[in-house]
């Protein structure tokens, strides 16, 4: 999102009544910068290969029908993980030849109703192989789906652990370097001539380009073997994953999906060379930079000399940056009351969020204008992970969230994405029709 787009929007926002006494909060999503990244991603992979590719949008990062239905008109499909991401895929209008589902711990239910519709399958383990051959065995013999299986290549992790998939010791798929897996994965492929797939993910947040790359030069190696030794190409697709990481410290959008795709083209020309079909699974990189949370400050008050301004966004909806602010520190816009940029010197202060505990903080020694009640503060980057995957801390309710476009004329236009959570439905969720079953 430009910051002048961002600023215009921010504006009309407030303008036009988004935020309010009963919703302080909102969240924005910019259409057209969704499909710029959509249209770099696609450009991105058709400047180094002549194959098919699959670019399956992964639903986790924003799990909102409308915005599923954005991308599969700009030409995306989904990677779902569970029946509910399925459900929202199925809802957006996407066919099951669009969708890949992959999850370390399907149900026999969940494999029986993928292998039904005909959706891709990428098993994670020994396992669920095992499920599968079953599966398969009591149909023709011939599933409908593309059925595949996850590997991890072991190649070590970024700066953020708990999102590395690719270490020694991750929960995903066939650790490829284990004593005698790498035999096995072959002769698994050989017995089963039904698997024509093979999928690795080793990128994510902080993890360096060329260790993505390292990753996926593994995958191809290992689809080399296979296919060398069935004596064919039985293998005629590869999953290479998402997680190309995001800037979360300025408006760039970098690193490019160009760059990752060059470098592909450099270190595993085979992969590119139109042999292979390609799906890929990015979800933060085409959507996080396109997010706006905005919160008005209901206070300004302040602790030890120094200021903070208390807003109606915390761990609600930025549950990784309030646990982990180093791992993932968000950028802060400071707005007026007409939702114009705040003027006047930076002053070092605290962005605090509504949530009954002391860490529920936005940002912490911030310089920005200084913050008054009533202004309104803008959370950047926030729309993958963000607004669209809520915590229900002290039953803080999900925010409306809105998509926007501007015309010619910079007049914005909103339309809803997904209505604010009420108070009743709230209530609803948390068994109120249930009132007095323990009474009993």
């Amino acid at each position: 999102m430009t910051v002048d787009r961002r600023d215009v929007a921010v504006r009309a926002a407030v303008e036009q009544g988004l935020l309010t006494e009963e919703q302080p909060v909102a969240a924005l999503l910019d259409v057209a910068g969704i499909r710029s990244s959509v249209a770099a991603l696609r450009g991105a992979f058709a400047a180094v290969t002549d194959a098919p590719v699959l670019h399956a949008f992964a639903v986790k990062a924003a799990p909102l029908v409308p915005v599923l239905a954005l991308l599969h008109a700009e030409g995306m499909g989904a990677e779902v993980a569970s029946p509910g991401e399925l459900a929202l895929a199925r809802a957006a209008g996407l066919p099951p030849d669009r969708i890949v589902l992959d999850s370390p711990a399907k149900t026999v239910a969940e494999l029986s109703e993928a292998l039904e519709l005909g959706i891709a399958v990428n098993a994670d383990n020994w396992q669920e192989l095992g499920r599968l051959d079953t599966l398969v065995s009591g149909g023709d013999g011939q599933p409908a789906s593309p059925l595949g299986l996850r590997v991890n290549p072991q190649v070590g992790g970024g700066s953020i652990g708990a999102l590395s998939t690719a270490t020694p010791t991750s929960k995903f798929g066939v650790a490829l370097n284990d004593a005698g897996a790498r035999e096995r994965v072959v002769r698994a492929y050989l017995e089963r001539p039904w698997m024509t797939r093979l999928h690795a993910h080793s990128g994510s947040q902080g993890m360096a380009l060329a260790r993505m790359a390292q990753g996926i030069h593994a995958l191809y190696e290992l689809a080399e073997e296979i296919n060398a030794a069935a004596g064919r190409q039985q293998i005629d697709t590869i999953d290479i994953g998402g997680g190309l990481p995001v800037n979360f410290s300025s408006d760039e959008h970098t690193p490019a999906f160009a760059d990752y795709a060059g470098l592909l083209k450099e270190r595993v020309p085979g992969l590119l060379d139109g042999r292979y079909g390609l799906v890929t699974e990015f979800g933060r990189s085409l959507l996080a930079k396109h997010g706006t949370v905005l919160a008005r400050v209901e206070y300004a008050k302040s602790a030890g000399s120094r200021p903070i301004a208390v807003t109606h966004a915390g761990v609600q909806v930025a549950t990784r940056t309030v646990y982990d602010p180093v791992s993932w520190p968000l950028r802060i816009a400071a707005y007026d009351v007409t939702g114009v940029p705040k003027a006047g010197p930076d002053v070092e202060q605290d962005i605090a969020g509504p949530a009954c505990f002391a860490g529920d903080l936005l940002a912490e020694k911030r310089r920005l204008p200084l913050l008054e009640a009533g202004d309104v503060i803008a959370a950047l980057d926030t729309g993958a992970y963000y607004f669209s995957n809520h915590y229900g801390y002290n039953s803080l309710p999900r925010p409306a969230v809105h998509g926007f476009t501007a015309g010619q004329d910079s007049e914005v236009r909103f339309t809803t994405v997904r209505e604010a959570q009420s108070v009743e439905e709230i209530v609803a969720e948390s068994g109120g029709a249930q009132r007095d079953t323990l009474l009993d």
